[in-house]
């Protein structure tokens, strides 16, 4: 399986402006520039990106983890930090609210970490990834 996305810039990195389109056309040429990436331009921005899909990889893998211990997940909500500092994204923090009937603090954990390391993002990534987990009752 192969996905695609396409970015297009025109001009110089601080004054130029440019688009991506997801193959899904989810994003169609949404723009993004350098005041949107490191100032708070319109647009999105390759780290706002890379946050939503850790978020998405890591909250199905935690369902996929959940669900082979025996429970059905209610709801899960991913939260994704991405920190860039100084030109280098240096880590990724996961903040996971899940209610999920039955299940325990310190399993819910568990499998919060176990999705932690193990979602296809995750290992994609060079950096310090970490999580905080609350279960709703």
């Amino acid at each position: 399986m192969i996905r695609n996305a396409t970015a297009v810039w025109n001009g110089s990195g601080k004054d130029g402006n440019g688009h991506i389109t997801t193959q899904s056309t989810v994003l169609n040429e949404t723009q993004f520039s350098y005041l949107s990436r490191f100032e708070s331009g319109i647009g999105t921005n390759p780290e706002e990106l890379i946050a939503s899909a850790h978020a998405g990889c890591f909250t199905m893998k935690l369902s996929f983890i959940i669900g082979a211990a025996g429970f059905t997940p209610e709801k899960l909500s991913t939260k994704c930090e991405i920190t860039l500092d100084n030109g280098v994204i240096t880590k990724s923090h996961l903040i996971v609210e899940g209610k999920v009937p039955g299940m325990g603090a310190d399993q819910f954990a568990t499998c919060v970490k176990e999705a932690e390391v193990n979602c296809l993002i995750s290992k994609l990534f060079n950096t310090a990834i970490s999580s905080e987990a609350t279960l709703l009752a």
